[in-house]
C-alpha cells in the first residue's frame, strides 16, 4: 500500500473511534459531519479511503451511519461548520489545516478528527504529544518537505535563481512560510501563484 493510501485509510478509521462510543450511547444512526475546504473533496483517493476506513470499523454510509458533507471556499467554512453543529453530528472530520481551526472555534464538545499538513504551525494543537482540546487526527508535517524540495532543486539545477510555486490557500500557510524561508536562505527569488483546486467527482 502506498504511503498516501495508508495515511488516508488510517484517517478514515480514526474517525470511527469517537464515533463508535457516541453512536453506541445514542442507540441510533451515527452522523458524521465532513468539513472540506475547496469546491469538492479534491482527492478522490482520500475520500474513497475515508469511507473504506469507516466500513472496516463497521460503519456503512446509508445503513448505520449518515455522512453530512459540507465544502466551500475558506470564507464559507464558519457557516458550514455551524450548519453541521445544528445537525447535531456525532463527530466532525475536518480536512486541511484551516478547517480544523474553524471547527474548533464552532464547538468545544463535538469530537473533531482532522487530517492536515502542519497542525502545530497552523495552531490546531499545542503539541504533538498533548494536542488538547477536542481534536485528534493525523498531520503529515509536509511544510518541512516543501522546504527540502526547494533545497534539492537547488542541488540539481546549478545557479538556480528563480522558482515559481503553486499554492492552494485552503491548505493553510505553513508550507508557504517555510518554503519562503528556504528560498531566502538559498538566495532564490520565489514567485507564488495561488491556484484553485479543480472539482472532481466524489465517486
Amino acid at each position: 500500500m502506498k504511503r498516501r493510501e495508508f495515511i488516508a485509510l488510517l484517517s478514515g478509521a480514526a474517525a470511527a473511534w469517537p464515533l463508535a462510543a457516541r453512536a453506541q450511547q445514542a442507540g441510533g444512526t451515527a452522523r458524521i459531519g465532513v468539513l472540506w475546504p475547496g469546491d469538492a473533496p479534491h482527492c478522490h483517493l482520500v475520500w474513497s479511503r475515508f469511507r473504506q476506513g469507516l466500513r472496516a470499523s463497521g460503519f456503512v454510509d446509508g445503513q448505520n451511519v449518515a455522512i453530512e458533507l459540507r465544502y466551500g471556499a475558506p470564507q464559507q467554512l464558519p457557516e458550514l461548520s455551524d450548519e453541521l453543529i445544528r445537525l447535531k453530528v456525532d463527530v466532525i472530520f475536518a480536512n486541511g489545516d484551516l478547517a480544523p481551526r474553524v471547527a474548533q472555534n464552532a464547538t468545544q464538545t463535538i469530537p473533531i478528527v482532522a487530517m492536515g499538513d502542519d497542525f502545530l504551525g497552523a495552531g490546531v494543537i499545542a503539541s504533538l504529544s498533548r494536542p488538547g482540546r477536542n481534536t485528534t487526527g493525523l498531520t503529515i508535517l509536509s511544510p518541512e518537505l516543501s522546504a527540502k524540495r526547494l533545497e534539492v532543486l537547488g542541488d540539481i539545477i546549478t545557479g538556480l535563481s528563480r522558482v515559481t510555486a503553486l499554492w492552494d490557500p485552503t491548505s493553510g500557510a505553513s508550507q508557504l512560510t517555510l518554503t519562503e524561508s528556504a528560498a531566502q536562505a538559498l538566495n532564490v527569488k520565489l514567485q507564488v501563484l495561488k491556484c484553485a483546486v479543480a472539482k472532481t467527482s466524489l465517486g
